[in-house]
């Protein structure tokens, strides 16, 4: 075992496991299924002739006589997800059957599920839910070779270098077969309509890739703005769903939780990492649930502009008195230094509530700004309707004065602010962010066309910043040891760092968009939108699975260490 950089845990072992016996199952599914309508099974039941419809393939549901649920939303706002999902069904989720409710009849709806009958190769159950145990399948190959890329010596590292030549020239290539290839007019003359906010994740990720990749310390400032302008679309997104939608249903919102939080879970097991060593997605998370709560609370008054500036008042004053009076965040957030909690290995601390103070710290006023931003929307909307419908002279006027204000602003605020060093920066970073994101929304929305055209390459990038985040540590870079930054390049062509890094980016994106896809489908599979009981069994079943298998595997470590002690 030597070419392993770390010790195996009882987390890994059990997801060790988990992997076989899906693949087990997977493979007696598709054995099943290549008999379909062979004389041995004529007549039999152990083929379902609805079986093969995709609808029907959902391991956690049960798979006898039941009906189909409402249809699933999409995921929530966040840096790693559009501000405008959620706003359509994204799958069908089937029901559990009729029968007494209460305890005996969640036990009862849970001995018939798809899950127990899947875990009991029942046939019947394994041909239904084939699509889905392929998924999970997927999945759990995807994560091994994250540990095999990132925690093994079979595949090589390589040292990070910075040009600057390098750094643009492949931003400015990407940009231009964006442009020659992918510049498409979307009928939706809207502000911030959903084609520009993915184009905008889109650029502002590549940027973030490529300033890790080479440790590209002079764009750093940038940097901190683009992952403000994603915590800002977490707020005005998940706002503008629930202002719009008044959808607050538990069901909606546990998908949402899964969207950010699914992949780094399994990451966290897989490769015995802190959460917090993503901080995106603790980030993304806390601030997801503080719109949900600020909305879900008294939502009689969301009809009330007046009472929905209260409120957002109200959480900016919750913001100041938990993050700008430190005593008062260690307080608040001690209890969950076991999730929190983050110590880089190579530069321990013992203040490991320091990392998330200072990353959601940075961003902590800039969800509230995108929560205010949401609800002036419509009358933002209407002034730039009136501006696009005044004369023509009057209308270029009036752009072009807009457009010049704009130009001062950012002009002070580079020279003021932006060009200040680091550390300096980062003091002011929390109340000047919202400058250069609303100059950028002001000019990328000035005319018709452009809030009507994008480029799609770079909005298909944007769909799956959550993956591209996460999947950068591993399968693009490299970490090494358990909570390790990312301080060495993954390496398959070795000698060749241009074609290496083609190769390896061109592999890590394809795996971080089948991530996407796999965390969507398993999303509506498991995580029903308006059946909350269905919800509470499928959410019960998941973990006291999870934790029995854990502890089993735990205690048998434990065991085996005495005896070799």
């Amino acid at each position: 075992m030597a070419f392993l950089t770390a010790a195996i845990s009882s987390g890994q072992v059990t997801f060790l496991i988990s992997f076989l016996w899906s693949l087990i199952a997977w493979l007696y599914a598709e054995f099943l299924h290549s008999l379909r309508g062979s004389p041995q099974l004529e007549g039999s039941d152990t083929v379902d002739e609805e079986s093969h419809d995709p609808k029907l393939q959902k391991p956690l549901q049960p798979h006898e006589d039941d009906g189909a649920a409402a249809a699933a939303n999409g995921a929530a706002a966040g840096g790693a997800e559009d501000p405008n999902d959620g706003a359509k069904p994204d799958g069908d989720v089937l029901s559990s059957s009729g029968g007494s409710g209460g305890l005996g009849g969640m036990l009862d709806s849970m001995a018939r599920s798809g899950l127990v009958s899947c875990l009991l190769l029942r046939p019947r159950a394994l041909v239904q839910q084939r699509l889905v145990l392929r998924q999970v399948v997927e999945f759990g190959a995807l994560m091994a070779w994250y540990f095999v890329a990132d925690r093994t010596t079979l595949v090589p590292h390589g040292d990070k270098s910075y040009s600057r030549d390098v750094f643009v020239f492949l931003f400015a290539a990407l940009t231009a077969v964006a442009v020659g290839t992918s510049l498409r007019a979307f009928k939706i003359p809207l502000l911030l309509n959903r084609p520009q906010t993915e184009e905008w994740k889109g650029w502002m990720q590549v940027l973030f890739l490529l300033y890790h990749y080479f440790e590209a310390r002079e764009v750093y400032n940038a940097i901190r703005i683009f992952i403000a302008a994603y915590v800002w679309m977490t707020g005005f997104g998940n706002f503008s769903y629930y202002y719009k939608t008044g959808d607050f249903c538990i069901g909606r919102f546990v998908q949402m939780l899964w969207r950010l939080n699914f992949l780094v879970f399994f990451a966290c097991v897989v490769l015995r990492n802190s959460y917090m060593l993503y901080y995106i997605c603790p980030m993304h998370t806390i601030f997801t649930v503080f719109v949900y709560g600020a909305l879900a609370i008294a939502p009689q008054l969301n009809n009330h502009h007046g009472w929905l500036l209260v409120k957002i008042l109200l959480c900016a004053a919750f913001i100041f008195v938990t993050w700008d009076i430190k005593p008062v965040f260690y307080v608040l957030w001690s209890p969950l230094k076991f999730l929190l909690g983050y110590s880089d290995p190579r530069n321990p601390t013992d203040d490991v509530l320091h990392e998330w103070y200072f990353r959601s710290g940075l961003d902590r006023y800039i969800w509230v700004y995108g929560m205010l931003c949401a609800l002036m929307h419509p009358k933002a909307s209407s002034l730039l309707k009136r501006i696009d419908d005044l004369p023509a002279l009057r209308r270029h006027t009036v752009r072009a004065l807009v457009l010049a204000a704009c130009g001062v602003a950012g002009y002070v605020y580079y020279i003021t602010i932006y060009v200040r060093p680091k550390y300096e920066y980062n003091q002011v970073h929390p109340y000047t962010s919202w400058i250069p994101i609303t100059l950028w929304i002001i000019v990328r929305n000035m005319t018709p066309g452009l809030r009507t055209f994008s480029l799609r390459l770079y909005g298909w990038l944007g769909c799956i910043t959550l993956e591209t985040y996460i999947s950068q540590f591993h399968i693009w870079m490299k970490t090494d040891v358990p909570d390790g930054q990312p301080r060495s390049l993954l390496v398959l062509l070795p000698g060749y760092p241009l074609l290496n890094f083609a190769a390896v980016t061109a592999l890590y994106v394809l795996v971080s968009h089948r991530l996407f896809d796999l965390t969507n489908s398993l999303k509506s599979v498991a995580v029903p939108h308006s059946n909350n009981g269905l919800l509470l069994r499928n959410l019960i079943m998941m973990a006291a699975g999870g934790t029995l298998l854990w502890c089993a595997v735990s205690a048998l470590y434990s065991t085996t260490s005495r005896l070799w002690s």
